[in-house]
């Protein structure tokens, strides 16, 4: 399979993997032959980059974190209670308790995270940009335990702070949703009601006999930075807990890696650069050392161009350092076609990624 941006699609392409909408269903399944009209819908729904069958690449299968019915489960029970939560009354004053389901899901999330040996922080499924909150709030709840695993956390431990991420946002369910969704900037206005929604989400989960009480204020505290700029209550390095720092770092990352209304998608490269602007001042240095160490910032599938002159494929990632993928060589140095051969960056450490392919088929500088 390869990664291609949406506006290098040509019509005849087999798609090499689903895509979901907003609710996790199927919205096109793989192996479906792209038309023009479907490349413009896509186009029209912001999905940024697909996975299409490739004869050079056929042999690279992309997998998902989680498997299908975990995932489709997970998403369902986060649609089902957001959708009930969203303006209903009495909310935030305790007259409406979280389904128990919640806790099933953190379990079925964990089983299938311990049955991989190392696992990674990928580009997860694509999805359309509409009414993201479910996709993120899974997402985010992936990142989250992913590097929490990594850290060395005890199962309880997972369990709490992977609830706490599933759950981060659910104050966004009494927002306007005209104010969540805006497609352009916010007002000074929409932005202070906005950032209501961590102190609206821990009134809601601070007293749910389903929740621990540390999830609740991951959900208070995952928008606060180390230098005291971030919100509600603008606190500084120790005051945070350690698990809404976690948060933060993936909330940000996915934030970026999404589609959303407002902006296109960036690539996972590009992602942990922009993280690393804020290193020790937003996030913890060691906290974002562990996050680049688990994440494939070259997915599977994406077309980069070595400092040799030569272009390829990645097509294996090892989780010991992911930032030296196996690329499969598919031209030389003059865009000339050769015979295909894997060059392991592991163990050729004169040769880097200088650029990968843009959304816009422009080359764009990896960092």
């Amino acid at each position: 399979m390869r990664l291609v941006s949406v506006n290098r699609l040509q019509a005849g392409m087999k798609l090499g993997k689903k895509i979901y909408n907003d609710e996790g269903l199927v919205l096109l399944a793989d192996g479906v032959e792209l038309t023009e009209s479907l490349i413009k819908r896509l186009a029209r729904i912001d999905i940024g980059y697909i996975y299409i069958e490739d004869a050079v690449t056929e042999d690279v299968v992309i997998t998902g974190m989680l498997q299908d019915e975990t995932r489709n489960q997970a998403l369902k029970v986060v649609r089902s209670q957001f959708q009930q939560m969203s303006g209903a009354s009495g909310i935030t004053k305790g007259f409406y308790h979280l389904d128990k389901k919640f806790s099933k899901v953190m379990d079925s999330i964990l089983d299938d995270l311990a049955t991989q040996e190392d696992p990674m922080i990928m580009l997860l499924d694509m999805h359309t940009a509409d009414n993201y909150l479910y996709v993120h709030s899974l997402n985010v709840c992936l990142y989250t335990l992913v590097l929490g695993i990594a850290y060395g956390y005890s199962r309880e431990e997972l369990r709490i702070i992977g609830l706490g991420a599933l759950l981060h946002d659910i104050g966004k369910t009494q927002i306007p949703v005209k104010i969540v969704q805006k497609p352009g900037m916010l007002t000074d206005e929409e932005f202070r009601h906005m950032q209501a929604h961590t102190e609206i989400g821990y009134r809601i989960l601070k007293d749910e006999p389903n929740i621990p009480l540390l999830a609740a204020h991951c959900a208070l505290q995952h928008h606060e930075r180390i230098d005291g700029s971030g919100y509600p209550r603008g606190l500084k390095g120790p005051q945070i807990h350690e698990y809404a720092k976690w948060l933060g770092v993936a909330d940000s990352y996915d934030a970026m890696t999404s589609n959303r209304i407002y902006k296109k998608a960036m690539l996972p490269h590009q992602a942990v650069e922009a993280l690393y602007v804020g290193s020790g001042t937003l996030y913890e240095q060691k906290q974002l050392e562990l996050f680049r160490d688990r994440v494939a910032i070259y997915p599977l599938g994406l077309t980069v161009k070595l400092s040799t002159g030569e272009s390829g494929i990645v097509v294996k990632i090892d989780p010991a350092i992911p930032h030296r993928p196996v690329v499969r060589v598919l031209s030389g140095p003059e865009g000339e076609p050769v015979v295909p051969f894997e060059l392991d960056l592991g163990n050729k450490l004169s040769v880097v990624i200088v650029d990968v392919n843009g959304e816009d088929g422009a080359v764009v500088k990896a960092t």
